[in-house]
């Protein structure tokens, strides 16, 4: 039984072995390729179907693979055409890294159903992609100038990646006199050079040589790579200190001052380190004496003064020197310093003040004597001629006079003003003829006294100054100070207003000045409204002898404040009292109710009303224009509209704060008004001319002729008495014209020319005349003394604002 069972066991492993030897017998064919490095991704390689034997069509059954044995998998097998294919670029020298010849790529091809194993060999030939480069792109060599010719120095080779052909082949040297190279083959075939002393180098000539190596491979075309060869010529003490001239002359001054630098002897030395350090000494030929007054300096060769050089005692000095280098074996150079001593003139002049005014004053007259000095010299020929000069930095008001040999004498010579110069420091200078020469310098001081020769100024020749009205008496309106150049008393100034009348008022009632630092101040308070500007003269004095003064204009110029309430003057009514005006209620739309009208004692912008609607009974009835107060109606009355309107208009100024003034208009509506005759242009008809008008024209006519008499008897007295000089004020100022503009209703009212008088340039009074129903209304006021203004009919044409019932009257200032 157990013959049974290892029967089968026995057939089923010879299978195994003989499938084993089948596969083993298919793995032994190799087939080998050969391709260069860095082929492009994608290039053809070999039809594997082909060459080995496969039919295209089963490559894809079969699953054909291709296994790469220990590498990157760098080639892939298209399965449609069977070819062999790059897959990525491959490069030689990272697949072999030895240096040898056959670089090989090892690969099976498997296929399955059933397994078959084809093995492939890929050789990888080298190509020229690799330059030779040097380990060392630098290398220094010292060398010394006394190395002999033929000396070699072995240098660092190039290497090259590539192989056989492609490798180095050989090096070349850049051009030089003194260098060679000699290149050796290795017994691997390995190139080495060395750089090999062609000539003698010398040091002083050249130091340093700069050599390219260049190395060369054998591939086409060649490729090669560069190294620098820096060679330091070390040096040798083989030159001597060599002096510039064997022999110097030189000079120096008798009385030199020790430490005088005499000359520096500069010798050189071709050679470099301690074989050029050079260190210099007198030798035996120098005697002890010169050694004794002259010091040299072993390291920079300087030769200086060491004692006292007197000309008298010796004219020149020899010197022996020798400059000795520091090398192993040192070498040395000679020359002679040969010293000339030269005289000197060393003696000083001298100046002496022997008389002196230290104290002048400044009027002092032209050509006044200042002092009286000597000069003399102690040396002997051109070296003991003197000259005196005063200092010529500055120009002086002086001037010396040679009086006797060796005296001179200070004069003035241009006028002296102390204001500009108070002190001179006058320095007088003397100097020899010597070589060179000695100069000697004396200095005096002169003090100017002053005297009062200059007379107050003021920074400005005319001052404007601007004042508020109302303003507190006392108030500080400027400084006024003046500038005295002079001294002490000369100085002093005295302030004070120079007196002037101005309407039989001093000035000094109305401004008062500090006579020590000239602070005007305002002694009352100025009204706008009556003062506008001053004009006058403040004078600054001093308190020399005599006195001098000057004198400036000042200019005062009130300016206006709002401080006056505008005044209603029209339509008129008694204080507190309310005016009535009565119109028809078949008044068509647009009627003239009334006007009113305002006036402000104020100027410019303080006096510009405007009208404005504080209060009224129906907005919708009544319109009031705010430039010219005109009432008029917007639309006609109705059945529905009350019979008393009430309204309430203010009048106010522009001024800042502004002011304003109200008056209360009670208007009636009627049904039926009588006709009124128009009285503006023409005469009265003598049906409305009553008793009462008659009597009203005689007695303005008496009042007239009276107030005529009254005006030439007061001319007359005037014009017989000195008039006093007054200020000129220009007529801009002097007449204050305010229009404005009277009302006449259309009901026929009409308002007769009258007159308003004035004081103070605030409105007190006015006449107003009416007729009404035939009759003459007069309203007369109370009208206070010392009027100054009036009010009179113009024509139509010169108002400010015309309607057509309206005559236009002017406010004007009375002269």
């Amino acid at each position: 039984m157990m013959a049974i069972i290892m029967a089968p066991l026995r057939t089923r492993l010879i299978v195994a072995v003989f499938s084993f030897t089948a596969l083993w017998g298919f793995a032994l064919s190799i087939t080998r390729y050969s391709i260069p490095e860095e082929m492009e991704e994608g290039s053809f390689v070999a039809n594997l179907a082909t060459d080995l034997g496969l039919d295209v069509r089963s490559l894809v059954q079969r699953r054909a693979k291709l296994d790469v044995i220990h590498s990157k998998n760098y080639l892939d097998i298209n399965k449609e055409t069977g070819e062999l294919i790059i897959r990525e670029k491959i490069d030689r020298e990272s697949i072999c890294m030895t240096k040898t010849t056959s670089c090989f790529l090892k690969m099976d091809v498997i296929l399955e159903n059933p397994i078959r194993i084809f093995n492939i060999e890929l050789e990888i030939m080298d190509i020229n992609d690799n330059a030779p480069v040097f380990r060392r792109k630098t290398m220094p060599l010292d060398i010394s100038e006394a190395t002999p010719p033929g000396e070699r120095f072995s240098l660092t080779n190039a290497v090259d990646a590539d192989v056989g052909a492609n490798s180095i082949k050989t090096y070349y040297l850049s051009e030089s006199k003194y260098f060679i190279i000699d290149i050796q083959t290795g017994s691997d075939g390995s190139k080495y050079v060395d750089l090999v002393l062609n000539g003698n180098l010398d040091r002083e000539e050249h130091a340093v040589h700069n050599l390219i190596l260049t190395a060369v491979d054998g591939g086409v075309p060649p490729r090669s790579g560069t190294a620098s060869i820096i060679i330091n010529v070390l040096d040798i003490n083989d030159n001597a200190p060599l002096f510039s001239q064997p022999v110097f002359a030189v000079n120096v001054s008798e009385n030199s001052a020790a430490g005088t630098v005499v000359m520096t002897l500069n010798a050189s030395d071709l050679d470099e380190g301690t074989n050029a350090q050079l260190i210099y000494s007198y030798t035996l030929y120098t005697s002890e004496k010169t050694q004794e007054l002259f010091s040299l300096d072993p390291n920079s060769g300087e030769i200086k003064v060491k004692g006292v050089i007197d000309y008298e005692e010796s004219q020149s000095f020899e010197m022996h020197i020798q400059a000795q280098d520091r090398g192993a074996n040192p070498l040395s150079g000679h020359c002679k310093v040969t010293v000339f001593v030269t005289d000197l003139n060393d003696n000083y002049p001298e100046v002496t003040v022997k008389s002196l005014k230290s104290l002048v004053t400044e009027n002092v007259s032209v050509g006044t004597l200042i002092a009286v000095v000597s000069v003399s010299d102690r040396d002997s020929g051109v070296n003991g001629e003197v000259e005196l000069t005063l200092n010529q930095q500055q120009t002086l008001p002086f001037m010396l006079n040679r009086s006797s040999e060796g005296y001179f004498e200070l004069l003035v010579s241009k006028p002296l003003d102390r204001e500009i110069i108070s002190k001179y420091d006058i320095t007088l200078r003397v100097t020899d003829k010597g070589s060179p020469p000695l100069t000697e310098n004396e200095t005096i001081t002169l003090e100017i006294l002053d005297i009062n020769d200059n007379a107050p100024t003021f920074p400005q020749s005319f001052y404007t100054i601007h004042v508020v009205e109302n303003n507190v008496p006392g108030a500080l309106l400027t400084s006024l100070s003046a500038f005295d150049p002079d001294l002490n008393e000369n100085q002093y100034l005295v302030y004070f207003i120079m007196e002037k009348e101005i309407v039989n008022t001093s000035m000094s009632m109305l401004f008062s000045i500090n006579p020590e630092n000239g602070d005007l101040y305002a002694l009352k308070t100025f009204d706008y409204e009556r003062e506008r500007d001053f004009l006058f003269h403040i004078e600054a004095r001093d308190s020399g002898v005599p006195p001098l003064s000057s004198n400036v204009t000042v200019h005062i110029i009130i300016l206006d404040q709002n401080d006056n309430t505008p005044l209603i003057v029209s339509p008129w009514r008694a204080q507190g009292s309310v005016v009535e005006e009565v119109i028809p209620r078949s008044t068509d739309k647009g009627h003239l109710v009334a006007k009113v009208i305002a006036i402000d004692a104020d100027s410019e912008q303080n006096s510009r009303v405007t009208y404005q609607l504080l209060q009224i009974s129906d907005a919708s009835l009544f319109s009031l224009d705010q430039y010219n107060g005109e009432i008029r109606t917007t639309r006609m009355f109705s059945y529905r509209d009350p019979r008393q309107q009430r309204l309430v208009i203010v009048a106010k100024d522009n001024g800042e704060p502004a002011l304003s003034a109200t008056v209360t208009i009670k208007i009636s509506t009627v049904e039926h008004v009588m006709p009124f005759l128009e009285t503006t242009e023409v005469p009265l008809d003598y049906d409305v001319f009553t008793d009462l008008n008659l009597y009203l024209v005689i007695g303005l006519g008496a009042v007239s002729f009276l107030l005529l008499i009254t005006i030439l008897v007061i001319i007359v007295l005037k014009c017989q008495k000195p008039k006093p000089k007054a200020i000129k004020i220009p007529p801009a100022n002097r007449n204050s014209v305010v229009s404005r503009n009277s009302v006449i209703s259309q009901r026929s009212s009409t308002i007769a020319d009258s007159t308003l008088i004035s004081s103070d340039a605030y409105w007190y009074s006015l006449f107003l005349a009416e007729t009404r129903k035939g009759k003459v209304v007069v309203r007369q006021p109370i009208i206070p003394k010392g009027a100054g203004y009036f009010v009179s009919s113009i024509p139509r044409s010169t108002g400010i604002s015309e309607t057509s019932d309206s005559r236009a009257s002017t406010l004007e200032y009375s002269k």
